[in-house]
């Protein structure tokens, strides 16, 4: 196992030691019962990952539904609205292999509840059994399935918003780049990326130096969900955080976009760890070069789509791995003439909205950043 760090900054270190410590034993236990055969690491984390389904909301109609034979789960407001909600759909984080409707149950009663919105969380197919793009092609889908049939859900056309958190945050940028070109479709209002993961060009930022032994996210893990969404395995791991498996010319074609150089001096002064020259694995590429695609990271689109986007909220946390993907992705965004609002949590970490009102888990700064989010819904 890697070493692990709890910087003094982080929100309630002692708390976060716990859900730690819960982490490193879900693990090995998990490994455990994969070499006696009893089941597989990955599916005995998603058993313990998987939440419960609540009871009743005294404030919300709440129904399991397939949208284009994708399953997803709909919060609508019980309340009576003078027009038309605004409507939010859902893609929950987890790597692109763990996580589901139940996991995030609080989280999209909590959006629907206080931003008064109709909510469509999205129970998209989890990798490794499901590779690339199957997810992107499930969130895709069921966003276009709703936006064809929102009338009867009472929203407003002119008021869909694409919004996740993580992996999730990844799938709702890609579906956001795919939607900017429809013209058959209402244009997205808006983009809500939640600690995003948005390129896996090179896991040695600043932020992936600084943060790679803080949880929930891990800097090997980080390349290990990404190898596991795109291949269904985590072979090569080690060279692609070496970053052996981009050609060097393909490096300095996206250095404008994917650089340290672009990410403001005041989050390098925890160290920066330059990305050292390794030799270029020819092999080891042919196997990742779908890390190139847009739809898988969407930090790699081209200006004229950016361009093409809807308003965007991005939401960071200092301690993250995935920081710099975020602050990447604003610049980007602003320097295409999107508008960006942009939320910072100086003392969270990343997976931290995920751990709301979740057993006894939650961080003050996992709601403050749900009520950045849930104010930035109300100003659109």
């Amino acid at each position: 196992l890697p070493s692990y760090d709890i910087p003094p900054g982080v929100n309630q270190p002692a708390k976060l030691r716990l859900v730690l410590a819960v982490l490193l034993g879900t693990a090995t236990l998990g490994k455990i019962l994969e070499k006696t055969g009893l089941c597989s690491q990955i599916t005995f984390g998603r058993y313990v990952r998987q939440g419960r389904k609540l009871g009743v909301d005294p404030k919300l109609f709440i129904q399991d539904l397939q949208f284009n034979k994708v399953p997803v789960r709909v919060y609508q407001p019980k309340a009576t609205s003078d027009g038309r909600r605004r409507g939010i759909i859902f893609f929950h984080g987890g790597g692109w292999v763990f996580g589901s409707l139940d996991t995030y149950e609080k989280v999209c009663r909590y959006l629907s509840r206080e931003s008064e919105s109709v909510v469509v969380s999205v129970q998209y197919r989890l990798a490794p059994e499901h590779k690339y793009p199957a997810a992107y092609e499930d969130c895709l889908n069921a966003t276009i399935h709703f936006m064809k049939n929102i009338e009867r859900y009472g929203v407003d056309p002119a008021n869909v918003i694409v919004c996740g958190d993580s992996a999730g945050g990844n799938l709702a940028a890609a579906v956001s780049q795919t939607l900017a070109g429809r013209s058959d479709l209402p244009r997205l209002r808006a983009q809500i990326l939640i600690y995003p993961g948005l390129q896996a060009l090179d896991f040695n930022l600043p932020s992936y130096h600084q943060n790679r032994g803080v949880p929930l996210l891990f800097r090997e893990r980080a390349a290990f969900f990404a190898l596991q969404y795109l291949n269904g395995h985590a072979l090569h791991m080690q060279e692609v955080l070496e970053g052996s498996h981009i050609p060097p010319d393909m490096r300095l074609k996206y250095r404008k976009w994917v650089s340290p150089d672009n990410i403001p001096e005041k989050f390098k002064v925890r160290g920066v760890k330059p990305l050292m020259p390794t030799d270029f694995i020819a092999e080891v590429y042919e196997t990742v070069k779908r890390f190139c695609e847009p739809n898988l990271c969407p930090l790699l689109a081209k200006d004229a789509l950016i361009q093409q986007l809807p308003e965007s909220f991005i939401l960071t946390c200092e301690y993250d791995v995935l920081r710099d993907d975020g602050l990447l992705y604003k610049k980007r965004l602003e320097d295409n003439g999107v508008r960006v609002t942009w939320y910072h949590l100086e003392d969270g970490f990343h997976g931290i909205i995920s751990l709301y009102d979740y057993c006894g888990f939650s961080f003050p700064a996992g709601k403050r950043g749900l009520d950045s989010i849930v104010n930035f819904l109300k100003s659109l």
